[in-house]
C-alpha cells in the first residue's frame, strides 16, 4: 500500500470507528476544523495525561496552570505576534488555490529525499546483507547528484528564509519548476505575508469595544503568570510551568487532515533558568523529549531532529522532533531556547518588574526560558499513523482475510478491555456484566454481545482494544475466562480474580514512565 492510500484509509477509519468527525458535517463541514468522537476523545485525553504526568509527576520543579484564552491585546504586541506572526503565501492564478511558499519548497526537498531513498532501497534489495548504506551514499553517482541538488536548494532556501526575502522565495519556486498540485501549472503570484491571528471584539457597545485576539499559542499565558506562580509556589530557579490548552490560527493552507488546523490544542512547558545556562538546559530537554516519544515503541528510525535554519525572533537555538508520517517527516514537537525575550518584553510593555531574585547569586535578573511545545492533534495523528495496520490472516478452509488493527500502546488505548458473553443465554450475559461491573472502576471497558465472536474481535481490533475477555460455559463452572491479546491474537485461560491485576499492569502509564528514567 502506498503512503497516499494509507493516509486516505486512515481518515476513513477515523470516522468509521468514532475517532474523528468533520466538524459541522450536516452543514457540509467547516474547513480545517474537526470534532473528536467517542474513541477519539479517550485517546486524546490519554495522550494529554501521558504528557501532563510525565511533566508534573516526574519533575519536582515543574508545576501546571490553566490560563485564559482571552488576554489583554497588548500581550500580543509585546510578544511580536501583531507585527511578525506571518506566513509567506503564494497563489496559483489558474487553480485559484493558495499555498505557503516555504511548504512548497520543503515538499520539493522531500521529493529529492524520496528519490535518494528509492535508489538506496533498490540497492538494498539487490545486494542484501552485504549492502553498506554509508558507502553507497558516498559513491553512487545518482545519489551524489540528488544530494548535491538537495544541498544547493536547501542552502538557497535557508538564506531566503533568514533574510525574509519573499522575492527570492518565489524565484526558488520558479527555478525549480514547482507546479500547483491542483492545476499542474507554474502560473504563480508574488509571495506576500499574511498574519495568522483571529481577532474579535470585547465590550457591550461598538464604541467601547476592545479588539482582542484568540490566542495563537498558550506560551504567553505562562509568561504573564510567571511571577504569580514563582511567588505563590515558592519556586526556585530552575523551574518549569506546564499548560495544556486550545490555540487558534487562521491557517490559509490548512490541510493533511488534523496535522494543520485552525483550532488546535497545545501542550507546552516553559522552563525558567539562569542566563548563560539556557543552552545546556536546551540539550537536556532535547534528550528528555525524544525519549518521551520513543517510549511509545514506534521505532527509533521514525524519529529525527530537524535544526531550524531560520530562528524565530525570540530564540537563540531551536530544533524540531519530526516523525515519519504517511506524507513524510513532519514536526510533532519543538524545543526552543527563547532567551529572556518574552519576559523582558512584558516587563517593558507592562511597566511592571518581572525579575527573579537569586539568593545564591544575591542578585536579580530576568530569567531565560527553554520551551518544549507539542501539538496534541499532531501527536494524535502520529499515534494513529504508526498504529494502523492491515495484515493477512488465515480465515479457514484455505481462505485468507484482511485484519485491520490499531496497534495502539495499551496505556493510551481508548478502550482497555472488551467483555463478551459467547452467547446471549444460559446466564453468560449476566456473568459478563458482573465481570465488567467489577473492572469498570479501574479502566474503560466495553460490553459487546452483538454478532459472532469473530466479528466482535475484528471490531475491537479496529478500535484498538488491547484485551478481549470471553465468558463461556466453562466460566460458569470454574470462574475462568478466555483473554485474547490484540497484537498476537493469542488466547489464554485465566481466573477472573486475576483479570484486574493482569490488565492494570499492562495499561498503567508507569510502563511508559519507566522508560524515561
Amino acid at each position: 500500500m502506498n503512503q497516499e492510500d494509507l493516509f486516505k484509509k486512515l481518515i476513513a477509519h477515523s470516522k468509521e470507528y468514532g475517532y474523528i468527525f468533520p466538524s459541522s458535517e450536516i452543514y457540509d463541514g467547516l474547513g480545517a476544523v474537526y470534532d473528536y468522537g467517542q474513541n477519539g476523545v479517550e485517546l486524546k485525553n490519554n495522550i494529554k495525561k501521558y504528557w501532563w504526568d510525565s511533566m508534573i509527576l516526574l519533575n519536582e520543579n515543574v508545576v501546571g496552570i490553566d490560563s485564559a484564552i482571552f488576554m489583554h491585546p497588548t500581550i500580543w504586541k509585546a510578544s511580536g505576534h501583531v507585527d511578525a506572526f506571518n506566513d509567506p503565501l503564494i497563489d496559483n492564478k489558474d487553480s485559484k488555490k493558495r499555498y505557503r511558499a516555504d511548504v512548497l519548497i520543503e515538499e520539493e526537498l522531500g521529493k529529492i529525499e524520496g528519490k535518494m531513498d528509492k535508489e538506496i532501497e533498490k540497492a538494498k534489495n539487490r545486494f542484501g546483507d552485504s549492502f553498506d548504506e554509508k558507502i553507497f551514499r558516498e559513491t553512487n553517482p545518482r545519489v551524489l547528484e540528488y544530494q548535491q541538488k538537495w544541498d544547493d536548494l536547501h542552502t538557497r532556501f535557508a538564506e531566503a528564509l533568514n533574510n525574509s526575502d519573499l522575492v527570492e522565495l518565489k524565484q526558488i519556486i520558479e527555478d525549480n519548476e514547482i507546479v500547483c498540485p491542483v492545476s499542474g501549472t507554474r502560473n504563480w503570484t508574488d509571495v506576500r505575508q499574511f498574519n495568522l491571528m483571529f481577532s474579535t471584539e470585547m465590550g457591550s457597545t461598538a464604541d467601547s469595544s476592545l479588539k482582542i485576539y484568540l490566542r495563537p499559542e498558550t506560551a504567553q499565558g505562562i509568561f504573564v503568570n510567571y511571577l504569580n506562580v514563582q511567588k505563590t509556589g515558592r519556586m526556585k530557579i530552575p523551574f518549569g510551568i506546564a499548560q495544556i490548552g486550545k490555540a487558534f490560527r487562521n491557517e490559509i493552507v490548512a490541510r493533511q487532515f488534523i496535522f494543520r488546523m485552525r483550532e488546535f490544542e497545545q501542550m507546552e512547558m516553559q522552563f525558567f533558568v539562569r542566563p548563560g545556562s539556557e543552552l545546556s538546559w536546551f540539550e537536556h530537554w532535547k534528550e528528555i523529549r525524544i525519549k518521551w516519544h520513543k517510549a511509545l515503541g514506534f521505532g527509533e528510525s521514525n524519529y529525527r531532529f530537524h535544526v531550524h535554519e531560520k530562528l524565530a525572533h525570540y530564540a537563540n537555538a531551536a530544533v524540531d522532533i519530526e516523525f515519519k508520517f504517511p506524507f513524510g517527516f513532519k514536526e510533532v514537537e519543538g524545543i526552543h531556547s527563547r532567551t529572556d525575550f518574552d519576559l523582558s518584553q512584558h516587563q517593558k510593555f507592562s511597566g511592571k518588574k518581572i525579575q527573579y531574585f537569586d539568593p545564591e547569586l544575591n542578585e536579580s535578573y530576568v530569567p531565560f526560558v527553554v520551551e518544549t511545545s507539542i501539538g496534541v492533534d499532531r501527536m494524535f495523528l502520529q499515534i494513529l499513523s504508526a498504529s494502523y495496520c492491515e495484515e493477512e490472516i488465515d480465515a479457514g478452509d484455505g481462505k485468507k482475510d484482511i485484519r485491520v488493527v490499531l496497534r495502539l500502546p495499551a496505556p493510551l488505548a481508548p478502550v482497555k478491555l472488551a467483555v463478551m458473553p459467547l452467547i446471549k443465554k444460559d446466564g453468560l450475559p449476566e456473568k459478563a456484566r458482573e465481570i465488567m461491573n467489577e473492572l469498570k472502576f479501574e479502566f474503560y471497558c466495553q460490553f459487546d454481545e452483538k454478532d459472532s465472536i469473530g466479528k466482535r474481535y475484528r471490531r475491537q481490533d479496529a478500535i484498538g482494544t488491547p484485551f478481549c475477555v470471553t465468558v463461556d460455559h466453562q466460566t460458569m463452572e470454574d470462574n475462568t475466562v478466555t483473554i485474547r491479546y490484540r497484537d498476537t491474537m493469542e488466547q489464554e485461560r485465566v481466573p477472573i480474580s486475576q483479570l484486574k491485576s493482569m490488565i492494570s499492569e499492562k495499561v498503567n502509564l508507569k510502563r511508559l514512565f519507566e522508560k524515561l528514567m
